[in-house]
């Protein structure tokens, strides 16, 4: 291998070994790109599932930000840190983290089903919602569940008020009733959705994920993702004030935007032959950041609003 690729992390560094062309599957896979703004959330996470189980009134946390910044990966990681594992008597699992999506609706019936889905339990159809909220209880008795992660919830605002509230009473009574920590994931939307309800809100403490800006932390989430990025040489993302910045622009300061942008343009390094990313690289890969995305589709569809 050309170069001592001292920029890799070790397990980039052992992928980079491979011919070019057996680097690209790699590219494909789901990495952890850890920086500050996610190891935060992390760390609120891990406070609240040690320090909230049983207490009258658990911590409750609502991880907001823009669509693709990241929230998902930040649950998906904590889960990965609190994997589920058989119980002593090996009878059934203890699940300590469940993560489930918030349905399209502010609907308890469909969430208490979509619970029981997450948990790979049998759901009746025709079971009342009653029926299905015991069933959702008791099993995550059983399980020994600790923190209930709620991805989406910005649906809430969906439906019409009556159902809102209705909705935003059965989260009280989940935490009141198991006394565990509730966590939303959402855009600003789930905060305003919290916000109406007075007590909610109060239990509810915000923790944003805001877009990027041109700045130190977004340069060393840059140089995260050179770390991780299996190519030999060193492409000095942070260090260029020009690719920095054509970086976030294209992107919209998301950061899955960024990781879309970067693992097209690794790809079409390694398949032009090259070690690293350039302006030339960055220019012709095969990505479209969001603003680009909307152009094209104002320009195919320009009656359409």
């Amino acid at each position: 291998m050309s170069g001592d690729a001292a920029h890799l992390s070790p397990a980039a560094r052992a992928i980079a070994e491979l011919p070019p062309l057996e680097r690209l599957p790699h590219l494909r896979e789901q990495w952890w790109i850890n920086h500050p703004r996610a190891q935060a959330a992390l760390d609120k996470l891990e406070a609240a599932l040690t320090f909230g189980p049983g207490r009258i009134r658990p911590p409750n946390l609502l991880i907001v930000g823009p669509t693709n910044n990241g929230k998902t990966m930040v649950a998906e990681k904590f889960r990965r840190l609190h994997p589920p594992e058989a119980s002593h008597l090996g009878d059934h699992e203890i699940i300590p983290v469940l993560v489930m999506q918030m349905p399209t609706e502010p609907s308890v019936r469909r969430f208490y089903a979509s619970a029981l889905d997450a948990l790979n339990a049998p759901i009746s159809r025709n079971n009342s919602t009653d029926r299905l909220e015991r069933q959702t209880l008791e099993l995550l008795r059983i399980v020994e569940t600790r923190m209930v992660i709620i991805d989406e919830l910005h649906n809430l605002l969906s439906g019409p008020h009556s159902r809102r509230a209705e909705f935003l009473n059965m989260l009280r009574f989940l935490g009141n009733e198991l006394r565990i920590p509730i966590v939303g994931l959402g855009t600003k939307h789930a905060q305003i959705a919290v916000r109406s309800d007075d007590q909610l809100e109060n239990r509810f403490e915000p923790v944003p994920l805001p877009m990027w800006e041109d700045n130190l932390e977004f340069a060393r989430l840059l140089s995260s993702f050179e770390r991780a990025l299996p190519l030999r040489e060193q492409s000095a993302l942070a260090a260029s004030g020009e690719l920095r910045s054509l970086i976030l622009r294209r992107s919209g300061g998301l950061i899955g935007e960024v990781c879309a942008m970067l693992t097209s343009a690794a790809a079409l390094a390694l398949m032009q032959g090259h070690e690293h990313i350039d302006r030339m690289i960055l220019d012709r890969c095969d990505y479209r950041g969001p603003e680009e995305r909307r152009a094209i589709f104002e320009a195919s569809f320009p009656h359409v609003r």
